[in-house]
């Protein structure tokens, strides 16, 4: 007699990757990463989500209480609260973006070529990475301010020279590592380029490590831009911002304290969770490319 055992349909692809991603982040991770999500698209359709123009003041409706055609109330200004918010997002997170896009374009080159040379070119960059990582970057930043003017940009920049030890370190280190690894030798035997090495195992094979410290470096941009608005040194008021929505004193001391607080909320728990998502890539971020490389070299022999 033959027995037939029952087919076990295989899980869908989907299901197998958001299981991967649910195990390597874990509840947390994954939580945190939703709210970033959400941010981010909220930022991403302010235009058709926001209810109200920002920038439109109503004098005769101002400190609205919430409900009606304003959900979270209006401002000082009779400004559209929630309006703020969603318009605010977009320059409160993508000027944290540009920050570490930046230090991602200059420090990643600049950590594989003193890892690649070593010797002197190394003592000297990492000397020099240490100097700039002993710099508070806020500090940097209001000096940058000074020197030109009030604005996001001169505080991109600034932020961005401060924050490229918090990628081109961790980077760095991760590459020396990797130098000294077998596969690297046996590429260079074979007649591989220095450049063409990084770029196409080098680098992958830190990704996982580098990946890990973007948005712990995103978290620190935010607070700090974030510092520099409420100061009226980045973003400029009435330009909805989450900083510029916080430096709101005159609101809080005449007890209409909403719109504070609603920003100081978005503020921290974004910055939390970009932490949290931090640490939890961090925990994974191993690579994940070296028994790829090997199997490349064996093949090639």
């Amino acid at each position: 007699m033959t027995t037939t055992h029952p087919t076990v349909s295989p899980v869908p692809p989907r299901a197998r990757t958001g299981r991967r991603i649910g195990d390597r982040l874990g509840t947390a991770g994954v939580i945190a990463l939703g709210w970033i999500l959400l941010m981010a698209a909220g930022a991403a359709l302010a235009p058709a989500l926001a209810p109200h123009d920002p920038a439109a003041q109503n004098l005769l409706n101002i400190h609205a209480p919430p409900g009606g055609a304003h959900l979270l109330g209006t401002d000082g200004s009779g400004r559209d609260i929630l309006s703020r918010l969603l318009w605010g997002a977009r320059t409160s997170l993508a000027g944290p973006a540009l920050v570490v896009l930046l230090s991602l374009v200059a420090g990643l080159p600049l950590a594989l070529a003193a890892a690649w040379r070593g010797g002197w070119a190394d003592a000297v960059v990492g000397r020099v990475l240490d100097l700039v990582f002993s710099l508070p970057a806020i500090l940097l930043a209001v000096l940058a301010v000074a020197v030109f003017r009030p604005g996001p940009a001169p505080a991109i920049l600034a932020l961005a020279i401060a924050y490229l030890p918090y990628v081109a370190r961790v980077a760095r280190s991760a590459a020396l590592r990797q130098r000294t690894m077998p596969y690297v030798a046996a590429l260079t035997v074979q007649g591989h380029g220095a450049v063409a090495i990084c770029a196409r195992h080098i680098l992958p094979n830190i990704a996982p490590v580098v990946g890990a410290q973007i948005p712990i470096a995103f978290a620190g941009a935010l607070m700090d831009l974030a510092a520099l608005s409420y100061l009226g040194l980045a973003v400029q008021a009435p330009q909805a911002d989450w900083g510029v929505l916080v430096n709101d004193a005159q609101a809080v001391l005449q007890g209409h304290s909403s719109q504070v607080v609603y920003a100081g909320v978005l503020i921290t728990t974004t910055v939390v969770a970009l932490m949290l998502l931090g640490d939890r890539l961090a925990g994974d971020g191993r690579p994940r490319r070296v028994h790829r490389t090997a199997r490349t070299l064996r093949r090639t022999k």
